[in-house]
């Protein structure tokens, strides 16, 4: 069972809903919070009224073995933006969740969805990108972010709520297989190297913690990221992008008994 949730605050989240009772979702006459619930097949579509970050174990509430969370991105640059990532915090938690705590993740569907917006956003004047783990909510179920940005007109742009509410149903609803399963660690907050990880070759990606918070980075983090994501292959550095972190990765990868690849090598 999967669950997309959205946020009544959200005009991103409204748009991707709006597309997605398009494209067959029906209503029942079940609601969450004062909400409609909507289904199609096996998943189900909720709208939360609190903000889509503050969404703390919305997981007790709700019945589903997979989340994607469909909302807004906001960016200084205010870069036309599909984006799609992990829920977490490597570091401090400003915006949701716990400090030093990672939400399980979903390798397979974060890298079917960044193929996917690719795909569609072909002629589109979109940016599509990974993000690294950041924000909340903390929840106990595998999720994922899927998102929309960098400001209103996008938020509110229906070629874009099209693309997400495309992917999301692709996602679900193929299969994507004989993939190794990468930690990433380094780089920049969009993932440059990573974005081209995924595209060039058979890697699907768990967490990444971005260089900016590899200061917080120690043992019991790292297996607590290896543990949510299930399994992983190896770790895979932006090596490039380590800034002075390259003797403390080695270590603990030697430490932790784990491969360590460079995404320069690959």
């Amino acid at each position: 069972m999967f669950a997309i949730i959205v946020s009544s605050k959200d005009p991103a989240g409204l748009n991707i809903k709006e597309n997605l009772i398009s494209l067959g979702f029906e209503k029942t006459n079940k609601s969450f919070q004062s909400e409609p619930i909507y289904t199609k097949d096996n998943i189900s579509l909720y709208t939360t009224k609190q903000k889509i970050i503050e969404t703390e174990h919305i997981d007790k509430e709700i019945n589903a073995s997979t989340i994607i969370f469909a909302s807004k991105h906001q960016s200084e640059s205010g870069t036309p933006t599909l984006c799609c990532h992990f829920p977490g915090n490597f570091g401090k938690a400003a915006f949701g969740g716990k400090e030093k705590q990672v939400c399980p993740s979903t390798p397979l569907l974060l890298k079917k969805a960044y193929l996917k917006m690719k795909s569609l956003a072909h002629n589109e004047a979109f940016e599509v990108t990974l993000e690294v783990t950041h924000h909340g909510p903390l929840i106990d179920t595998p999720c994922m972010f899927i998102e929309i940005g960098s400001t209103e007109n996008e938020w509110k742009d229906k070629e874009a709520g099209n693309i997400i509410a495309n992917t999301i149903i692709h996602i679900i609803e193929s299969k994507l297989e004989n993939q190794k399963i990468a930690l990433g660690l380094g780089g920049n907050h969009y993932c440059s190297q990573f974005n081209k990880i995924l595209e060039k070759t058979d890697i699907a990606l768990s967490h990444i913690c971005a260089k900016y918070n590899l200061e917080d980075l120690d043992k019991d983090l790292l297996k607590q990221a290896i543990k949510k994501s299930g399994k992983i292959d190896f770790i895979l550095a932006d090596w490039k992008n380590l800034s002075s972190h390259k003797q403390k990765i080695t270590e603990l990868c030697k430490e932790l008994k784990l491969e360590l690849k460079r995404t320069n090598q690959l």
